[in-house]
């Protein structure tokens, strides 16, 4: 795993941070409820007594991060960010492998989509309160699909499908998908976004 990507910004509020407690204390980076939809990502202080034999030491310009040997693979391709804004400043940590742990390239293609539906598309589904679940992949290549939440019965599901979900999955995977079907049995009602 590489290193988690902490943004100089993020390095220097962290070293804020650090210099107010005790002298050999770091950061910890961890998953809670790793590789769920439940997952939630923090980070804490890591006093010099917290550091475990397993934990990952990843060090930085003037403080380090631990990671449990559990949430560690969960935080590959992490990023932390500490943005000032007109309205004050705020810490972001993206992992996009959190709730689901990333596939080798070499997976089986239904690996593949449904790593790519759970951290690409769902979270941007999510906006609208909605999401996908990939209920298989053809003989002939269609990822076959089932809308939920606020999609479910949607008047904009054609487009989300057709517009949004297919052209991202062929993009993805070119020659092994031949394109993206919906077997929702749509219903209508508050639920819906549109």
């Amino acid at each position: 795993m590489q290193k988690i990507m902490i943004s100089d910004a993020a390095q220097a509020h962290f070293r804020r941070l650090l210099d107010q407690q005790e002298e050999g204390t770091h950061i910890r980076i961890f998953v809670v409820n790793p590789g769920t939809p439940n997952a939630e990502c923090g980070v804490s202080y890591c006093p010099p007594n917290a550091v475990e034999a397993t934990d990952t030491e990843m060090q930085y310009a003037s403080f380090s991060a631990f990671v449990d040997e559990i949430s560690l693979p969960f935080l590959d391709e992490a990023e932390i960010d500490y943005v000032t804004e007109e309205l004050g400043a705020q810490l972001t940590l993206k992992a996009p492998n959190a709730k689901m742990r990333k596939v080798a390239d070499d997976a089986p293609l239904l690996e593949r989509v449904e790593y790519v539906i759970q951290t690409q598309i769902n979270p941007q589904l999510a906006g609208h309160g909605g999401r996908i679940t990939l209920i298989e992949i053809t003989e002939d290549g269609y990822a076959i699909l089932q809308f939920g939440g606020g999609c479910n019965g949607c008047s904009m599901v054609d487009v989300t499908l057709k517009d949004g979900i297919e052209k991202q999955l062929l993009s993805l995977f070119p020659g092994e998908l031949q394109g993206a079907k919906d077997v929702t049995e749509h219903q209508r009602g508050e639920h819906s976004y549109y």
